[in-house]
């Protein structure tokens, strides 16, 4: 990736990670050749009483915070363009929101309004301090080259990403079998240092027991992890049980794909029986809160589940806030009567456990401290009152995550810089979008008159 010449960030509080804690400095810095290097400590007091200049090589960030950037573990790039479209028949539970939205809006999908969902996918995370996107795709007529479409916008704005397509049986053997085409194909030419690849599926109410075989088959020859939706709405359990006499859970179990690499998406109608076998092999849970409360599919009870389980958040493709999201969690958390201490305890827990799952595919996910990698967010807050590690949390809790993200750096290059994009003509890309978000509308428009 090209890195910009040597810059000097000046003036900022940079939250460096520990093993468990999180430690702001105010601090001078230098990104140079897409690294962190000379990392000067100094006072926030003597920063208050003066007035500062901008050098031509220097950003003054003026007091603000800075920490590592944000990660999505739970996107769907795909439904960027489904704003404003006419519905196609009743949504009063979550199966009839699936068959009369989600399940339609996919196959309207051609290549050139995936190239435009992920590019309105990239804007908005960059804009939101998102770089690392896990994304989970479905294109059941336009399957082939769909994961490359999604993965060549994120490199040419220089996010990194871990791509799936969603395996399913719901649309017929042929749209099954290009599936696997896709994945394999994508798994055996396009991974790099910045994109990876999981075995994506869609949930078990929709897969076939012959399916999950021939998963567990590239699980095993690739020592990879799957993405699946695990017990979105209690219909994915009720389906399993009726025609495969097995729990969601159970499938996955009797087929070995829960391992450490693998990411259960939602895990709300999960119950204390389903818990053991996800703790016992490591399999990380993503929560996506903002879309669960959309579809009023419930919530899960959060202190029911097992502290050893990693906890993940995304979005699910309604946004791409993930700040938003963290934020809810710990909000709801408090909302089913958790004490402060504990929710706050969870909160930190979430953070911690992200940032251990994140490294599992790119291992040099900066710390921010000295010769980690530059990748950074600046966030419009500068503190009111002292900050420190021993009450970051409430900072970032109730102040950080509140405020917009002012600045965003990937190993060494300006994604965004004063809120102005630095990766393609916002405005031209979102001409494109709009030609193309029109196309798919005129589509559902005629799905109603025919």
């Amino acid at each position: 990736m090209k890195t910009e010449s040597k810059i000097k960030i000046i003036n900022a509080w940079l939250c460096q990670i520990e093993e468990k804690s999180i430690t702001p400095i105010f601090c001078d810095f230098i990104v140079d050749k897409g690294v962190i290097k000379n990392v000067n400590q100094k006072s926030f007091d003597n920063f208050v009483n003066k007035t500062y200049k901008e050098k031509p090589d220097e950003y003054n960030v003026g007091g603000r915070v800075i920490t590592a950037p944000l990660v999505n573990f739970h996107d769907h790039i795909y439904s960027r363009l489904a704003k404003g479209l006419p519905t196609l028949g009743p949504q009063d539970n979550f199966h009839n929101v699936l068959k009369n939205l989600w399940w339609k809006l996919d196959k309207a999908l051609d290549e050139e309004m995936i190239r435009a969902s992920a590019e309105m996918a990239v804007m908005e995370s960059i804009r939101n301090g998102v770089t690392y996107i896990f994304d989970h795709h479905a294109s059941p007529l336009a399957v082939k080259n769909s994961l490359t479409t999604i993965s060549s916008v994120l490199m040419e704005n220089n996010l990194r990403g871990m791509m799936c397509y969603e395996i399913s049986d719901r649309d017929g053997e042929d749209v099954t079998r290009n599936a696997f085409d896709e994945t394999m194909n994508f798994i055996s030419n396009h991974r790099n240092e910045n994109i990876g690849a999981f075995v994506g599926l869609h949930a078990s109410f929709t897969l076939k027991d012959e399916t999950l075989r021939r998963v567990t088959q590239i699980v095993n020859s690739y020592n990879m992890g799957i993405h699946i939706h695990l017990c979105e709405d209690g219909i994915d359990r009720e389906i399993s049980l009726k025609e495969y006499k097995a729990s969601p859970i159970q499938r996955l179990k009797a087929n070995h794909l829960l391992n450490k690499k693998s990411i259960l998406s939602h895990g709300i109608h999960l119950t204390k029986e389903d818990y053991p076998a996800i703790a016992r092999e490591g399999c990380a849970i993503a929560y996506n809160p903002d879309s669960n409360l959309n579809n009023s599919v419930g919530l899960p009870d959060f202190s029911a589940v097992p502290t050893s389980i990693p906890i993940l958040t995304g979005t699910d493709g309604m946004h791409a806030d993930i700040a938003k999201s963290m934020k809810q969690l710990y909000l709801l958390s408090r909302h089913q009567k958790n004490s402060f201490n504990d929710a706050f305890g969870w909160f930190i827990k979430i953070y911690f456990d992200q940032l251990k799952f994140v490294k599992l595919y790119f291992p040099d996910f900066t710390k921010l401290q000295q010769n980690d990698r530059a990748d950074f967010i600046v966030w419009d807050y500068i503190p009111p009152t002292p900050i420190d590690n021993s009450n970051f949390w409430g900072h970032y809790i109730y102040g950080i995550l509140e405020r917009p993200v002012i600045s965003v750096a990937q190993g060494g290059k300006f994604l965004m810089r004063n809120f102005e994009i630095q990766t393609a003509n916002e405005s031209e890309i979102m001409k494109n979008i709009f030609k193309h978000g029109k196309r798919l509308h005129q589509k559902f428009q005629s799905m109603i008159e025919e």
